[in-house]
Protein backbone atom coordinates (compact mmCIF):
# COMPACT_ATOMS: atom_id res chain seq x y z
CA UNK A 1 0.00 0.00 0.00
CA UNK A 2 3.03 2.29 0.65
CA UNK A 3 4.17 2.17 -3.25
CA UNK A 4 0.62 3.12 -3.86
CA UNK A 5 0.60 6.57 -2.80
CA UNK A 6 3.70 8.14 -5.18
CA UNK A 7 1.32 6.59 -7.96
CA UNK A 8 -1.82 8.16 -6.64
CA UNK A 9 0.29 11.85 -6.47
CA UNK A 10 1.81 11.29 -9.99
CA UNK A 11 -1.48 10.44 -11.54
CA UNK A 12 -3.49 13.10 -9.76
CA UNK A 13 -0.70 15.95 -10.99
CA UNK A 14 -0.44 14.79 -14.52
CA UNK A 15 -4.95 15.24 -14.25
CA UNK A 16 -4.49 18.46 -12.78
CA UNK A 17 -2.17 19.68 -15.45
CA UNK A 18 -4.34 17.66 -18.12
CA UNK A 19 -7.16 20.54 -16.78
CA UNK A 20 -6.21 23.42 -16.81
CA UNK A 21 -6.25 26.55 -19.47
CA UNK A 22 -3.55 26.67 -22.36
CA UNK A 23 -3.93 28.87 -24.76
CA UNK A 24 -6.55 28.52 -27.96
CA UNK A 25 -5.63 27.81 -31.41
CA UNK A 26 -6.49 29.87 -34.03
CA UNK A 27 -9.15 27.64 -35.36
CA UNK A 28 -10.54 27.10 -31.68
CA UNK A 29 -10.74 30.39 -31.37
CA UNK A 30 -13.03 31.42 -34.03
CA UNK A 31 -16.73 32.26 -32.93
CA UNK A 32 -15.33 32.36 -29.15
CA UNK A 33 -17.62 34.31 -26.68
CA UNK A 34 -17.29 34.94 -23.60
CA UNK A 35 -19.22 37.18 -21.00
CA UNK A 36 -17.47 38.89 -17.37
CA UNK A 37 -15.78 41.76 -16.52
CA UNK A 38 -12.97 43.76 -17.64
CA UNK A 39 -11.16 46.09 -16.09
CA UNK A 40 -8.31 48.03 -17.75
CA UNK A 41 -4.36 48.65 -17.23
CA UNK A 42 -2.97 51.21 -14.79
CA UNK A 43 -0.94 53.75 -15.84
CA UNK A 44 1.96 51.66 -14.28
CA UNK A 45 2.29 49.44 -17.25
CA UNK A 46 2.79 52.02 -19.63
CA UNK A 47 5.88 50.78 -21.50
CA UNK A 48 6.53 47.96 -19.72
CA UNK A 49 6.97 44.45 -21.48
CA UNK A 50 3.80 42.51 -22.52
CA UNK A 51 3.52 38.52 -22.69
CA UNK A 52 4.03 39.09 -26.52
CA UNK A 53 7.29 41.04 -26.77
CA UNK A 54 5.13 44.07 -27.69
CA UNK A 55 5.48 47.32 -25.09
CA UNK A 56 2.18 48.24 -23.61
CA UNK A 57 0.76 51.42 -24.79
CA UNK A 58 -2.02 52.72 -22.99
CA UNK A 59 -2.96 54.62 -26.23
CA UNK A 60 -3.43 51.24 -28.58
CA UNK A 61 -6.83 49.47 -28.62
CA UNK A 62 -4.97 45.90 -26.60
CA UNK A 63 -6.35 43.59 -24.31
CA UNK A 64 -4.75 40.69 -22.16
CA UNK A 65 -6.63 37.29 -22.31
CA UNK A 66 -5.89 34.45 -20.25
CA UNK A 67 -6.26 32.07 -23.55
CA UNK A 68 -7.01 34.26 -26.76
CA UNK A 69 -4.22 34.18 -29.52
CA UNK A 70 -1.61 36.99 -29.56
CA UNK A 71 -2.75 39.38 -32.22
CA UNK A 72 -6.74 38.18 -32.02
CA UNK A 73 -9.06 40.81 -32.42
CA UNK A 74 -11.65 40.51 -30.11
CA UNK A 75 -15.17 43.28 -30.27
CA UNK A 76 -15.55 44.10 -26.18
CA UNK A 77 -19.40 45.54 -25.50
CA UNK A 78 -20.56 46.89 -22.54
CA UNK A 79 -23.43 45.48 -21.32
CA UNK A 80 -24.94 48.53 -19.35
CA UNK A 81 -25.01 50.58 -22.36
CA UNK A 82 -24.49 49.12 -25.63
CA UNK A 83 -20.97 50.50 -26.27
CA UNK A 84 -17.97 48.27 -27.81
CA UNK A 85 -14.64 48.56 -28.78
CA UNK A 86 -12.28 46.60 -31.04
CA UNK A 87 -9.14 45.40 -29.64
CA UNK A 88 -6.00 42.96 -30.39
CA UNK A 89 -5.13 40.83 -27.81
CA UNK A 90 -1.28 41.06 -26.81
CA UNK A 91 -0.74 40.26 -23.60
CA UNK A 92 -2.21 37.53 -20.56
CA UNK A 93 -4.29 38.11 -18.10
CA UNK A 94 -6.10 39.16 -15.84
CA UNK A 95 -5.79 37.14 -13.09
CA UNK A 96 -8.68 38.50 -10.85
CA UNK A 97 -11.49 36.03 -10.51
CA UNK A 98 -14.32 37.00 -12.43
CA UNK A 99 -12.51 39.09 -14.85
CA UNK A 100 -12.04 38.27 -18.46
CA UNK A 101 -10.03 40.97 -20.12
CA UNK A 102 -8.33 43.55 -19.16
CA UNK A 103 -8.44 46.47 -21.59
CA UNK A 104 -5.83 49.89 -22.43
CA UNK A 105 -7.56 52.94 -20.79
CA UNK A 106 -8.10 54.31 -24.06
CA UNK A 107 -9.77 51.39 -25.10
CA UNK A 108 -11.38 50.99 -21.62
CA UNK A 109 -12.30 54.72 -21.99
CA UNK A 110 -13.93 54.31 -25.57
CA UNK A 111 -17.32 51.99 -23.65
CA UNK A 112 -16.75 53.62 -20.39
CA UNK A 113 -15.86 56.23 -17.92
CA UNK A 114 -12.62 55.09 -16.02
CA UNK A 115 -14.20 55.94 -12.87
CA UNK A 116 -16.34 52.71 -13.19
CA UNK A 117 -12.98 50.90 -12.95
CA UNK A 118 -14.61 47.18 -13.61
CA UNK A 119 -17.48 46.80 -16.03
CA UNK A 120 -19.60 43.91 -17.05
CA UNK A 121 -19.05 43.27 -20.70
CA UNK A 122 -19.47 40.45 -23.68
CA UNK A 123 -16.39 39.85 -26.20
CA UNK A 124 -16.73 38.04 -29.50
CA UNK A 125 -13.55 36.86 -31.58
CA UNK A 126 -13.40 38.89 -35.20
CA UNK A 127 -10.33 36.91 -36.30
Amino acid sequence: MKNAAPIYWVFLSLWLTACSSTPLTRSAAMGYEESGEASYYADKYQGRQTASGERFNQHAHTAAHKRLPFGTRVKVTNVANGKSVIVRINDRGPFVRGRIIDLSKSAFQRIASTHHGVIDVEISVLN
